[in-house]
């Protein structure tokens, strides 16, 4: 009974801070993000409904990338708040341990962690996009249509297909070449070359075709060739470095790395954008950690605010190193996406684990 209204408490408490620091938050990085491309919309000749749209609809991808800072914050300054009027005091006098603490801090932040994983993969990816695409075709005017990409490979059942030219959003590529083999893979039955290709779903017409034999080298000339191919030149733009993976929701993502896997291209960098969407959810569970730890060493309020920035922007300095690296084949891509968090999680737990340590002369709990 005792822990259920230490728990009500508790949480009821740290939402005032939490709505209260994500509201300032999300006004600052609006204003900044105002202030920086206003003068863009601006010159596009676009109106003030276009701009409001995309400053509304780019909210909940704020409210996704502000939130582990968020919660470090709130919590930091709650437990500060709390040792400050001696509640922390009140708290141990009364028997509640730092691993009673620790224990709702992680279970509160492991439902924050599931929330914000849920609202970044459905509210959080779709305001992305949007944002986005008004950025790119009203105001940069970059159509999807016009992207093209050069010397693009893959391997569809027993073809390996090469396109010199690739218009993903259109379906058409020019330059095309097909390599098809015997089912075991050992030697070529017949060399395809084409002017260009339309794709359809569930096939491809190939245009102004050369046939050629390798047995004889003959060569017979068509007008055109249905190939039941199944790839979809769309999900080529995801392997594009341009193309931020990380605008597709989970489920979206993993369906398209199957496909880019059966068809031979590489998918490191996906893999690593899929891992990255899980362990930058789970961050808020870090910054839980990282906030109990921080005040188990300072309950200055003015100073762990300060020392929470710093830790931030280290947080990000190493979940990108991480990434960066997973995505470049250097570490695997689980191990480059979580390596943030398995730092972070290790400092904290190592600090808690040193505090609560009954043995060591002078330990002390908040």
């Amino acid at each position: 009974m005792r822990a259920r209204v230490l728990s009500r408490y508790l949480l009821r408490q740290n939402l005032f801070y939490l709505l209260t620091t994500l509201a300032v938050g999300t006004a600052l990085y609006l204003m900044s993000d105002l202030f920086d491309r206003l003068d863009d919309f601006m010159e596009a000749g676009l109106g003030m409904a276009t701009a409001l749209r995309y400053f509304a609809v780019k909210i909940p991808l704020i409210i996704s990338q502000i939130m582990p800072a968020v919660f470090l914050v709130s919590v930091v300054v709650q437990l500060c708040l709390m040792a400050r009027s001696r509640e922390l005091l009140a708290l141990r006098s009364g028997g509640v341990s730092l691993a009673s603490l620790t224990w709702f801090v992680v279970l509160y932040s492991i439902f924050w962690c599931l929330g914000q994983l849920v609202f970044s993969q459905f509210v959080g990816v779709y305001g992305e996009r949007e944002a986005a695409r008004i950025w790119s075709e009203q105001v940069r005017g970059n159509l999807a249509e016009r992207k093209v990409l050069a010397n693009v490979w893959f391997k569809d059942g027993d073809s390996v297909v090469e396109l010199g030219q690739l218009w993903p959003a259109r379906g058409l590529a020019t330059g095309v070449t097909v390599f098809e083999m015997t089912p075991d893979r050992q030697a070529l039955t017949r060399i395809l070359t084409a002017q260009r290709a339309q794709a359809a779903p569930g096939r491809w017409r190939l245009l102004g075709v050369q046939e050629m034999h390798p047995g004889d080298f003959s060569v017979t000339p068509m007008k055109d060739l249905v190939l039941p191919f199944q790839q979809d030149p769309a999900t080529f733009l995801l392997v594009d470095s341009a193309t931020d993976p990380s605008r597709l929701p989970l489920w979206t993502l993993s369906r398209v790395i199957g496909e880019l896997d059966a068809s031979g291209s590489n998918v490191e960098r996906l893999l690593t954008s899929w891992h990255m969407k899980w362990a930058y959810a789970f961050s808020v569970l870090a910054m839980g950690l990282i906030a109990l730890a921080m005040v188990t060493l300072f309950e200055n309020v003015y100073l762990n605010v300060a020392l929470s920035l710093v830790v931030t922007f280290a947080y990000y300095a190493v979940f990108m190193v991480g990434v960066t690296l997973g995505q470049k084949g250097i570490l695997p891509p689980w191990m480059g996406a979580w390596l943030g968090n398995l730092v972070f999680y290790t400092l904290a737990a190592g600090r808690l684990a040193w505090t609560a340590w009954p043995h060591r002369p002078g330990a002390t709990a908040p």
